[in-house]
């Protein structure tokens, strides 16, 4: 199998044919997953990602494009970024996954939807507790349409100056009018508070309504993704705004059980029971895990194993938990 992948690879790119070329690899990449080299398929996917970004990429945006800049202190309003996950890199409910591969069909064809008077869904809302996949679902959404991924820094935005929050917000409408992106507004609640909110001042007020303006003006062919966890701080009016909306939630016991497969992958593992592990984690979210498996991993290789054992992990769960009640004790201790 190996050695006639092989050959049909040098065959493709002796004809120039790059569309089979890349066929091939992620066939390769993929076997190279089924045995358990991980790592190995992790470094050829980036390799073959750099290279279509290269290729592709370029006509997606000019690289030398201004980013646009507070113009109190000078600092950058947004970052671009660029990844190379897959839908396996995300463990999401089957209909939530179902959703937004349909969103990205969407995208990909909406000349067709054009022809009949639809526009794809391009405003999403993720909203749902931290750490469960909002981020990590914009960036293989961003990968797998291979739209350059925009990532609006709110820190930078909100100003001390009177008008200048809702001016920086126009800056980076105007800049991703140019170019096909995945726009990530993360923390999201910042700017789009409840207006009649008692404890918020005329200027927030000001600001939720020319987001709104702004996103009802937009007519980009780019993937708008607003995600908070406290979509109850939302104002009402912003929710009609939106295509979609679409809830992350904790994992279940069969999600939990696949975050622990998925993570503790690049090691051998040697008598694990993970129903065992997905009933002790049950409140924890998918960064809570991941932070669990990378604790137990790291001590692992310090101590020259070559297997991670039941014993490492459920120690690691444990040192999580200790962390958990310092992050929801709010004196700290």
């Amino acid at each position: 199998m190996r050695s006639e992948l092989i050959k049909k690879l040098f065959v493709a790119f002796a004809e120039g044919d790059r569309e089979r070329f890349l066929e091939i690899s992620e066939e390769i990449i993929k076997e190279e997953e089924k045995k358990n080299h991980h790592l190995l398929a992790k470094e050829l996917r980036k390799i073959l990602f750099d290279n279509n970004r290269r290729l592709n990429y370029g006509k997606r945006y000019k690289a030398n494009i201004p980013i646009p800049r507070d113009s109190d202190k000078g600092f950058p309003l947004l970052e671009i970024k660029e990844y190379y996950f897959t839908w396996d890199d995300v463990v999401l409910p089957e209909h939530l996954k179902f959703k937004l591969k349909l969103i990205v069909e969407e995208t990909k064809q909406k000349d067709v939807l054009a022809t009949y008077g639809l526009r794809p869904k391009q405003k999403l809302l993720f909203c749902g507790p931290p750490g469960t996949g909002k981020t990590l679902t914009s960036k293989v959404l961003s990968s797998v349409l291979k739209y350059p991924l925009v990532y609006v820094r709110f820190d930078s935005i909100v100003s001390s100056y009177l008008g200048e929050t809702a001016a920086n917000l126009r800056k980076i409408f105007d800049f991703i009018e140019h170019g096909q992106w995945v726009i990530l507004f993360d923390e999201f609640d910042i700017v789009g508070k409840h207006r009649d909110d008692p404890y918020e001042h005329g200027e927030i007020k000001r600001i939720v309504n020319n987001f709104m303006q702004m996103l009802d003006n937009y007519k980009g062919n780019s993937l708008i993704i607003a995600a908070t966890n406290h979509q109850h701080l939302l104002d009402p009016a912003l929710w009609r705004r939106f295509d979609e909306i679409l809830f992350f939630d904790l994992p279940d016991e069969q999600r939990r059980k696949a975050l622990f497969r998925q993570y503790l992958r690049v090691l051998e593992t040697k008598k694990i029971d993970f129903d065992d592990l997905a009933k002790r984690t049950e409140g924890f979210s998918g960064s809570d895990i991941s932070q669990v498996c990378e604790e137990a991993l790291r001590r692992t290789i310090l101590e020259s194993k070559k297997y991670i054992d039941m014993e490492y992990i459920k120690w690691a769960i444990e040192e999580q938990i200790r962390r958990m009640k310092i992050r929801g004790n709010k004196y700290g201790r």
